[in-house]
């Protein structure tokens, strides 16, 4: 063992890592949400994403890269899915032609009206389970480190 790495720190970062506890709980929740909407037929990143395009004007994927903290490359690999089974569409900005804006399209939206009841339930028994503080102060604490 190497006296300047000893045990007792991988016991630190093992009790004290923020990170690691964050990454330990998104990969959980993921897996439920995953689960939860598979009979919808979606992700729970497929979920977010598409959710975030349920608005009256189409954004531009820069718009999304900090609502999702994707990096573009990855918001539209996630995105192209989508695209393929008709429930997001992309078109030029009016305004700038460089920029594409992405809309949901009408199957787009019947699978978020179809999974948002889902979400919802599972989020209540995922709310129910903090039993230690609130789901809000969770939040207000994830918003503050991010």
């Amino acid at each position: 063992m190497d006296p300047d790495l000893p045990l007792s720190a991988t016991h630190e970062v093992r009790d004290r890592c923020i990170c690691l506890y964050t990454q330990r709980a998104a990969r959980s929740l993921a897996r439920v949400f995953d689960e939860a909407l598979r009979p919808a037929g979606l992700t729970n990143g497929q979920f977010s994403l598409l959710m975030s395009l349920n608005r009256p004007h189409g954004p531009r994927i820069s718009d999304l890269v900090p609502l999702l903290s994707m990096d573009r490359t990855t918001l539209t690999a996630a995105l192209k899915p989508l695209e393929r089974r008709g429930l997001v569409t992309s078109a030029r900005d009016a305004k700038d032609a460089r920029a594409r804006r992405l809309h949901l399209t009408d199957a787009g939206r019947e699978a978020l009206k179809a999974a948002l009841p889902i979400w919802r339930a599972t989020h209540d028994r995922i709310d129910a389970k903090l039993t230690s503080l609130l789901p809000e102060d969770l939040r207000t604490g994830l918003v503050e480190i991010a």
